[in-house]
């Protein structure tokens, strides 16, 4: 048998202490498990958004890299594409929300600097650069915020595991421990006030 389910004062406290610091818990697993939901929710509305602009500006970068290709030649296209340089700005941090690692990614801006001279090209091909730009700098935005996402929906799943841990197991334990020891006391305290008035009574009688 557990010697903490013992009826004694001690262990009522005790227990008392641990079901106070179990509802507490609760309470803030509960406040963290709406905040993140909160969060999630934006997520979701700005993966949406970015989603959106990412499908118009796809768009808009074929149809002026289509009007480039009849402009220019597809093999003139082609060449230029191959100054594009690799993507090396990428640098990935982190914050913290409610103990779970966001990913901060931020990435250079390369539109203002183009790799082709403009004498011998075309708009068209300026208006494609610049969607495709638009392009990475949306999709880089929407790993992020998916990201950010699938890490909240973790940890939400996590936080709400250990409320309904606490709700549902330890709280109902200490519950019942408090009032079984308190019962078992009361019990013990009746029992003692009863010996007593007979060992009065005896003494009287004496």
């Amino acid at each position: 048998m557990d010697p903490n389910t013992f009826p004694t004062k001690g262990n009522l406290i005790a227990a008392k202490n641990s079901l106070a610091l179990s509802r507490q818990g609760f309470e803030l697993m509960d406040k963290k498990r709406n905040i993140l939901i909160r969060e999630l929710m934006e997520l979701i509305d700005q993966a949406r958004d970015i989603q959106g602009q990412i499908d118009t500006t796809f768009r808009r970068a074929y149809e002026a890299l289509q009007k480039a290709n009849i402009e220019m030649g597809i093999s003139r296209v082609e060449e230029i594409s191959y100054t594009v340089p690799e993507e090396t700005s990428i640098r990935i941090k982190t914050r913290s929300i409610m103990g779970t690692e966001i990913p901060l990614v931020e990435a250079s801006s390369s539109m203002a600097t183009p790799t082709y001279s403009y004498y011998g090209t075309r708009k068209s091909l300026d208006e494609a650069r610049e969607a495709f730009e638009k392009v990475k700098e949306l999709t880089i935005q929407l790993s992020m915020v998916e990201n950010s996402a699938y890490r909240l929906a973790a940890n939400i799943k996590k936080t709400q595991k250990r409320a309904n841990a606490l709700k549902n197991i330890t709280i109902p334990h200490y519950e019942t421990l408090v009032t079984d020891i308190g019962s078992a006391l009361e019990e013990k305290e009746r029992e003692e006030f009863t010996r007593l008035k007979v060992i009065k009574r005896m003494q009287g009688k004496g």
